[in-house]
């Protein structure tokens, strides 16, 4: 019998946690999965031979391989492991249907098997972020819905009145990606795997980048502060610091991430206004973020000491520190002035990895290192010392990453803005390209760093799982039935 269907010696009920389990490990596959990619592509930026002349491992087709595996695979199986984690403990009761959540389980790993064979064969929408073709878009909406059953039937069925905040934002991340992925992929089949978008020109334009960033909004920041909520107040051993301003923070981002998209179509044929609303509501969106950043890290008050042993703190705090720089950064891009120089360059290659890996990854790697001995009957991972190396050899790697995109990115847009007197461009094209080729060294190294880590975490994992075993959790409270 199943641990999760299991009873303890008792007659308690436990929680359901073989889903947790096998998502945590998915995770962490799919992040050195998805992380190896991106160390090959950003390679063959630096020395484009290396595709060897094979159409399947170009650049133009690992590259939306390498966004959907680090996205959706390594933080999609993040974030159900965590929010059917957290979601279990903070209502007091077992998953609701278990067999739709194991559906969920390998409904999820079917959609990103599948994605991992048609990106490479060239099967694409041509979509940021929503690139997968009509057949995989039908998988997606179907485990999608048995997610969100099996999440609201949780709460739905909670022995406790209150919904903690964690499950707010789990909550709204689920329901936000729903409508963004229907209405975004809405598409009308021309073959078994080709389609063409619902909408024409620049209104295709503005549902895809409502849907874009909207997918860095919900998936990649309301879902990963539901990990927040949880697991820095759970690791500091400390209450969260404004249970006030968590729910302000909650209400205050949801509406406003909604407007933000058009700032990615400055400068194009989407009307001005539609620009500017954009623009505004970005800027706007600087208050709730830096507001639930600043909850997070003051939950360590009178818990600072924690940090210098503590390399999981270290994971969720420097995360938030990350985050708290994005989105500073992204306000001030969406400026129109500001974006006059950063679009199109690798400014925002580099803004967008400070959030990716210091913002989702990180929370994610100190959540899992919290979670997964837990799962396994262990108090902590095998080794302290090499979450510590990780967390190391990972922080310098952003910083090498990042730091060499924003010095390419200013150099670039400077490159392409310089006229001379009579109007003709001082640089040509070729030689923007040729002057960024050190920072794509430098970006490489940072991205090899990364995927070190990521390593690190890997071999960590398996040792504590190979040394503990999948244990049952009694639901404190509650009486088995007899």
């Amino acid at each position: 019998m199943s641990l999760s269907h299991a009873q303890t010696a008792q007659g308690a009920p436990v929680y359901d946690d073989d889903p947790v389990r096998w998502f945590a490990l998915a995770a962490v596959l799919w992040g050195v999965v998805g992380m190896l990619v991106g160390v090959i592509i950003a390679a063959q930026l630096a020395w484009p031979e290396l595709n060897f002349g094979l159409p399947w491992i170009s650049f133009g087709r690992l590259r939306p391989l390498h966004t959907n595996a680090v996205i959706f695979a390594f933080g999609g199986c993040a974030l159900m492991a965590t929010s059917f984690h957290v979601v279990q403990r903070t209502c007091q009761t077992t998953l609701f249907a278990p067999k739709l959540a194991r559906f969920v389980f390998w409904g999820w790993q079917a959609v990103i098997v599948a994605a991992a064979i048609s990106l490479p064969l060239g099967y694409t929408q041509g979509k940021e972020y929503a690139e997968l073709e009509w057949p995989i878009d039908i998988l997606i909406t179907l485990v999608w819905v048995s997610y969100a059953v099996v999440f609201f039937g949780t709460v739905g069925t909670r022995k406790v009145r209150h919904i903690y905040v964690a499950n707010w934002f789990f909550g709204a991340f689920i329901l936000a990606v729903a409508l963004l992925h229907l209405v975004n992929s809405a598409a009308i089949p021309a073959g078994y795997m080709k389609s063409y978008s619902a909408y024409a020109g620049v209104q295709d334009a503005m549902v895809q980048w409502w849907y874009g960033h909207n997918a860095v909004g919900f998936f990649l920041t309301a879902g990963f502060l539901g990990m927040m909520y949880y697991y820095i107040p759970k690791q500091a051993e400390r209450p969260v610091y404004s249970y006030r301003l968590s729910i302000v923070h909650f209400w205050a981002l949801i509406f406003t991430y909604m407007w933000a998209g058009p700032h990615h179509l400055h400068y194009t044929a989407l009307p001005d206004w539609a620009q500017s609303i954009g623009m505004v509501f970005s800027l706007i969106l600087l208050a709730p973020s830096w507001g639930g950043m600043i909850n997070g890290v003051m939950t360590l008050s009178g818990a600072w000491h924690k940090l210098r042993d503590d390399p999981i703190l270290k994971f969720l705090i420097v995360a938030l520190s990350f985050y708290g720089m994005s989105t500073f950064e992204g306000p001030m891009m969406a400026i129109k002035t500001v974006n006059a120089l950063s679009h199109y360059t690798d400014w925002t290659i580099g803004h967008v990895h400070s959030g990716a890996l210091g913002w989702v990854g990180f929370v994610s790697m100190g959540s899992l290192y919290y979670l997964i001995p837990r799962m396994f009957g262990q108090t902590k991972m095998y080794s302290v010392r090499a979450i510590e190396m990780h967390f190391w050899i990972a922080t310098v790697g952003i910083v090498l990453y990042i730091a060499a995109m924003w010095i390419s990115g200013v150099m670039q847009g400077l490159m392409w803005r310089a006229v001379n007197p009579d109007g003709t461009l001082v640089y040509s094209f070729v030689e923007s390209v040729k002057a960024t080729f050190p920072f794509y060294v430098v970006r490489l190294l940072g991205g090899v760093l990364y995927l070190s880590g990521m390593l690190i975490m890997a071999w960590n994992v398996v040792m504590t799982v190979s040394r503990g075993k999948a244990v049952a959790s009694p639901v404190p409270g509650v009486v088995a039935h007899a």
